[in-house]
């Protein structure tokens, strides 16, 4: 059994670019999946949260349209009640990455407005990658990587091959003309070798330890391939 380390955002809205603060968390989808199968597979989950807060689930994708259907989205609901690991997170100044055997970060625009420049996020992303142990990162959550830049603008993930919500995908939920920035402009100029595949589609990358996923529809294949890294 292995000991897999849930990154999550704390953040209960995002700012746009003028200043409104729209209601958002973590996306149901990209924790329900995964925790899911790694729970299936027989490894304990554990959530870190910036400064140990209580992670909040975006409700908009609790909504049967954004959730495959009425069913999914009780059944997601459902995961996300029973899941103890979310009530309790740790502060994750307070994570000693030698306690995990995989770290896996969600998306949902949360990460956008704490994670892409939370410190603490930051460094455990750069020990993460160093160690060789399994990383996943799924659809907005590679803006926690911003926070990896020293004070020259240089990151460890500099040239890795990722993917990460596009900008079409952005658009299509009506935000890529209201955002600060936009997760697939950042992810260019970092600079990483950035991809993705058809909108809405599955699409990962992985390259050495580093797993990340498109969008939504992304996070259970990348959990998959997590925990085959695990079991290899």
């Amino acid at each position: 059994m292995a000991k897999i380390l849930c990154v999550m955002t704390g953040a209960s809205y995002w700012t746009l670019k003028d200043g409104h603060r729209h209601p958002t968390g973590y996306w149901a989808e990209e924790f329900v999946a995964p925790y899911t199968v790694f729970t299936d597979a027989g490894h304990e989950v554990a959530v870190a949260t910036p400064h140990g807060v209580v992670p909040v689930v975006d409700t908009m994708s609790l909504r049967p349209g954004m959730a495959g259907g009425e069913e999914n989205s009780l059944r997601e609901e459902a995961v996300i009640e029973k899941a103890e690991e979310l009530r309790h997170p740790i502060s994750l100044k307070d994570v000693r990455l030698e306690d995990y055997d995989a770290v896996y970060y969600p998306g949902g625009h949360g990460p956008m407005e704490d994670l892409s420049a939370d410190p603490d996020s930051g460094a455990l992303l750069r020990e993460a990658l160093a160690s060789g142990k399994p990383l996943g990162v799924v659809c907005h959550a590679p803006a926690a990587f911003l926070a990896t830049r020293d004070a020259n603008g240089d990151t460890p993930f500099a040239n890795y091959r990722v993917a990460g919500f596009c900008n079409e995908e952005e658009a299509g939920v009506g935000f890529a003309d209201k955002a600060k920035w936009l997760l697939e402009d950042e992810l260019r100029k970092l600079p990483t070798e950035y991809s993705r595949g058809p909108a809405w589609e599955p699409y990962t990358v992985v390259d050495r330890n580093l797993f990340t996923g498109q969008n939504p529809a992304s996070s259970g294949p990348l959990a998959k391939e997590l925990v085959e890294a695990l079991s290899s």
